[in-house]
């Protein structure tokens, strides 16, 4: 995932995020780990519908929500509904995003945020 920075700072910064990652679950309840390049876990995500925990270097921080986790994670909000539609294969329109899910069959997603700003841009590869 790539997050520009917001156009009033000076100069915008620009965040990059690459992980390997295992997704289980549904937009309410679900788990998310994030795998560092040797394979090991570097971060896990749970979240039901009253709470949303990241566990990280040994840490757990929780969160009201899996919305304000990834807020606080990426910087940027993310539609997580959407994504898992979007995961499927199923066409999802959500306001301020444009989803291209011609290269489906070759196991590619992208994603990008035209507004509200911070634009960030989501590129997917998925292995079966």
């Amino acid at each position: 995932m790539q997050v520009q920075g917001h156009p009033n700072e000076s100069p915008p910064e620009k965040q990059s995020f690459n992980a390997a990652f295992g997704l289980r679950g549904t937009p309410q309840f679900g788990y998310l780990d994030f795998y560092s390049p040797l394979g090991s876990t570097a971060a896990a995500i749970h979240w039901t519908p009253e709470f949303a925990s990241l566990e990280t270097q040994g840490e757990t921080h929780t969160f009201a929500g899996l919305n304000p986790l990834i807020q606080h994670l990426l910087g940027t909000d993310v539609p997580v509904s959407a994504l898992f539609d979007w995961l499927n294969g199923r066409e999802r329109a959500v306001n301020g995003w444009e989803v291209n899910l011609t290269q489906f069959a070759q196991g590619r997603i992208s994603a990008q945020r035209i507004s509200p700003l911070p634009q960030a841009q989501l590129r997917i590869i998925l292995d079966n």
